[in-house]
């Protein structure tokens, strides 16, 4: 979620995949590749129940992408690629379904102010952690975009995903917070950071490379955890991570930072310079592949260029909603008016973001997303690309949308990002009948 998102709702936001898994007690390998199904449903809807094999789980979806994980006593979480530190809400509220009470665990450790944990393994967060003057406990505080926050204080745990398991994990233990997402949030009992911070799942299970697959509403996808290598797949095209180890205000050095290069509608390249798409001396403008953002946000000169061509090229094909007033999401500027069925998406020219090494097509129905509420003969699309500077964002982000049908792997080993189009529900369909 690019670290500013709301783990369970949607400013930029996201899709949320949700995961079930039995906890089931063996060493973890950082060598064997796990393979999960995955069933994409709307939400709200109550919680899937696991299936009888503990690395088969379902998963459900509204606009963001997170996994449950099973952690100590029973309860569940949610995983998100964008964020680092995994926490879990500790204290009972009305509004959540579940909560992890550290008393029920045997395994349960909080991390006290002296301890190095609580300063050496964090330099990560945004947010430095502080000593709880009371309890003398290692207290965390993380804060989201949607001006939403959660708190509490860094503990250790037996965390477990399918047949495997992890002693010893870092995560926090959250009794205090605001949101204004409460009934998403009741949803969720947690998060599970996968970026490439130090206290990230990815890092402290020691995992080098992991995949997923991410198909439309009431279809299939699929999470790979360790080598994906299958000849059907074909061959993915990389682009290298950015690494940054200066300490700049607004880059993010955890985050999966690829180098954007231009942007084509159709046939046409946007006449943009290269410094368009470079970072600047503070950081801002770096671009992120972020699985925990729903839709592809764009600095202020680039989305304005994409916008004008777009529409230049949808003239006579897409009737643009008469309120110019009308955003969507806070950022989504462009929309269209269509009286009757769903737009002519054959017509549309494709966008083909261009990476260094790579590029990604987005294409048909990825272009265009029906706004909740507009129905009858009176629907509206808005087009998938964001404005980030109406966000107050500095970044470009590759959000999940424009990730669908796409294999997509996050290579750490390389320092790369590799992807290829993939129909996800046939990907799946052959990885599972191997599980």
């Amino acid at each position: 979620m690019v670290g500013s998102s709301s783990p369970a709702t949607i400013i930029l936001q996201i899709s949320i995949f949700l995961f079930t898994f039995p906890p089931t007690f063996c060493n973890f390998l950082p060598s064997q590749t796990l393979v999960f199904p995955l069933q994409t449903q709307n939400f709200p809807h109550r919680l899937s129940a696991a299936s009888s094999s503990s690395d088969k789980l379902s998963f459900q979806h509204n606009v963001s992408l997170t996994v449950s994980l099973a952690a100590g006593s029973p309860p569940s979480m949610v995983l998100d690629t964008g964020s680092e530190l995994s926490w879990l809400h500790c204290k009972k509220a009305p509004n959540l379904r579940s909560v992890f009470d550290p008393a029920r665990s045997s395994s349960y450790l909080p991390v006290p102010c002296s301890r190095p944990d609580c300063a050496t393994r964090t330099r990560d967060l945004h947010i430095p952690p502080s000593c709880d003057p009371k309890t003398k406990l290692c207290h965390v505080a993380i804060s989201y975009a949607d001006a939403s926050s959660i708190e509490g204080n860094l503990a250790r745990d037996t965390f477990v995903i399918g047949s495997k398991t992890r002693p010893g994990t870092l995560f926090g233990c959250m009794d205090s917070g605001s949101s204004s997402t409460s009934e998403e949030d009741g949803k969720t009992t947690g998060l599970m950071g996968m970026n490439r911070g130090a206290l990230s799942f990815v890092n402290q299970m020691g995992l080098s490379r992991f995949s997923y697959c991410i198909s439309g509403l009431d279809s299939t996808g699929v999470l790979i955890l360790g080598d994906a290598r299958f000849s059907w797949l074909g061959s993915l095209k990389y682009t290298p991570l950015v690494l940054e180890t200066r300490p700049l205000p607004y880059f993010d050095r955890v985050a999966y930072t690829v180098r954007l290069e231009g942007i084509r509608v159709g046939s046409k390249l946007l006449p943009l310079p290269k410094s368009a798409f470079v970072p600047d001396h503070t950081g801002a403008g770096q671009t992120m592949v972020d699985s925990g953002t729903q839709f592809t946000f764009l600095l202020g000169p680039v989305y304005t260029a994409l916008r004008t061509e777009f529409l230049k090229q949808t003239e006579g094909v897409l009737r643009v909603v008469d309120d110019p007033n009308f955003v969507f999401q806070g950022a989504m500027d462009l929309c269209y008016r269509v009286e009757s069925g769903q737009p002519d998406y054959k017509s549309l020219p494709d966008v083909n973001l261009i990476f260094n090494g790579a590029e990604m097509r987005v294409s048909g129905q990825k272009l265009l997303y029906r706004v909740n509420g507009s129905g009858g003969n009176n629907q509206v699309y808005c087009f998938t690309f964001g404005n980030s500077d109406l966000l107050g964002m500095e970044a470009f982000v590759i959000g999940h949308h424009h990730q669908q049908n796409l294999w997509m792997e996050y290579d750490l080993a390389n320092s790369r990002v590799g992807f290829a189009e993939v129909k996800c529900d046939l990907a799946s369909q052959r990885l599972l009948s191997r599980v």
